[in-house]
């Protein structure tokens, strides 16, 4: 007897340990806790972590992109009344609002019930459970990839693909998948790729097998919204909004003009990114040397998923 209870002991023991690691079926999260989620892998499964605290980010702060928050609001106005919509690839260079646009619509459309979830490259093999996950659900999720971009074999490349074919789940019309990336087509671009394009006797180019590889994940996406580098005049009225929201009147603000350049300068870029950080630095240095503590600076700002 004693015999059996310690192969028992063993045995429950053992099974724990297996528990612990085999696959687990993705449970769905209490929808009611926020309107982001994070999708993160736990022990042998995923996991829908609700974000407790989304950045606050309108549409109204995001300056100098006007065309793209055209188009990106039209498309996701469109997804929340249930009618036709394209998954959406934006892309261009780093720093403009690419990550702020999308949160923004999120923050717009909540109240009719767009939902945001956060997922990894590394996770993207996983697409078709979430899908399954929130399918017949009455809330429109966008599935948000940030600085979306492969190396060559990559899993999660071809899992993407296949499911970019209208929607994420073939039959289901609430999910669409939102990306950011400073690459267009996603994959590094190299020179021997070049080398299977062939020409006609009339000079017509042919892409070989290895450019139309690069191009076909992101010719999937139904939109391209492209995002490009401020101007100086751009970059100013940026920065001085940002010292607007951290509490820097206008004498400020114009006396911080050469600054913001110098900075931009040193930074080798005049995104809203570096124009942010240059607000921050500026007015945190004014206040230490004046010994005041800022009146309207809040933490509630652009940035990364981290925030939302």
């Amino acid at each position: 007897m004693a015999d059996l209870d310690s192969f028992l002991t063993r045995a429950e023991a053992l099974l724990a340990r297996l528990e612990a690691v085999l696959p687990h079926p993705l449970t769905a999260p209490d929808w009611a806790a926020s309107v982001a989620f994070r999708y993160r892998k736990r022990g042998g499964g995923g996991l829908l972590e609700p974000v407790r605290q989304v950045a606050g980010i309108r549409l109204s702060d995001l300056k100098e992109v006007d065309a793209q928050k055209e188009r990106l609001l039209r498309n996701t106005a469109q997804f929340v009344a249930g009618r036709p919509a394209n998954n959406v690839l934006l892309t261009g260079a780093r720093g403009t609002g690419k990550s702020s646009l999308i949160k923004a619509c999120l923050n717009e459309f909540a109240g009719q019930g767009l939902r945001l979830i956060e997922v990894d490259k590394t996770d993207l093999t996983d697409l078709p459970d979430l899908a399954a996950l929130v399918d017949g659900r009455s809330e429109r999720f966008v599935i948000y990839c940030d600085d979306l971009s492969f190396e060559e074999g990559e899993a999660g490349y071809k899992a993407l693909k296949s499911m970019l074919d209208g929607t994420v789940a073939q039959g289901g019309d609430n999910v669409l998948i939102y990306a950011t990336s400073n690459r267009r087509h996603l994959l590094p671009e190299q020179m021997k790729d070049n080398l299977s394009v062939s020409y006609n006797e009339e000079g017509e180019l042919h892409p070989g097998e290895a450019v139309e590889e690069k191009i076909s994940l992101s010719e999937r996406f139904g939109m391209w919204i492209s995002f490009y580098p401020f101007s100086q005049r751009e970059y100013l009225e940026i920065v001085a909004q940002w010292l607007r929201h951290f509490g820097a009147d206008e004498a400020a603000i114009a006396a911080a003009r050469q600054e913001a350049l110098v900075w931009a300068l040193e930074r080798g870029s005049r995104s809203g990114r570096v124009a942010q950080q240059f607000a921050r630095d500026f007015v945190g240095r004014g206040l230490q040397q004046s010994g005041l503590m800022p009146s309207t600076a809040s933490d509630d700002i652009p940035g990364g998923l981290d925030h939302v």
